[in-house]
């Protein structure tokens, strides 16, 4: 089992900056995805970014440009800086790790999730 600790969320004014941190520990299996999905009330939870622990990024359209995906693997941590923030920005901002294993020959994947914090863009 994983236990992933977020911080660094809060309020903001449009155009500023916030840098999300997400510390996993416990078990994490060597290969995995680690990432930031957003959530706001009455949507799906949604992928803002994930990278693999061999560094390959993924962004979603919306923040393609302004936000930045980074991991320290010796630390099991990822970051999210966020810049050029705008409204639409506003979430809870849940961090996660996909823990990816072989069980025999089927590639399974279990995941694992934070306990969300508030992003708030607003003048």
């Amino acid at each position: 089992q994983a236990q992933l600790v977020e911080s660094g969320g809060g309020l903001v004014q449009p155009g500023g900056s916030l840098r999300l941190s997400c510390a996993a520990s416990g078990s994490i299996f060597h290969m995995n995805v680690m990432g930031w999905y957003r959530q706001v009330p009455g949507k799906q939870r949604e992928l803002v970014a994930d990278i693999t622990n061999g560094g390959t990024t993924n962004y979603a359209d919306s923040v393609k440009g302004r936000f930045t995906i980074s991991r320290d693997n010796a630390k099991d941590t990822v970051y999210l800086q966020m810049n050029s923030l705008k409204p639409e920005d506003t979430a809870v901002y849940y961090c996660n790790v996909g823990a990816i294993y072989y069980l025999g020959s089927t590639l399974k994947r279990d995941d694992y999730w934070g306990q969300g914090t508030q992003v708030t863009v607003s003048s």
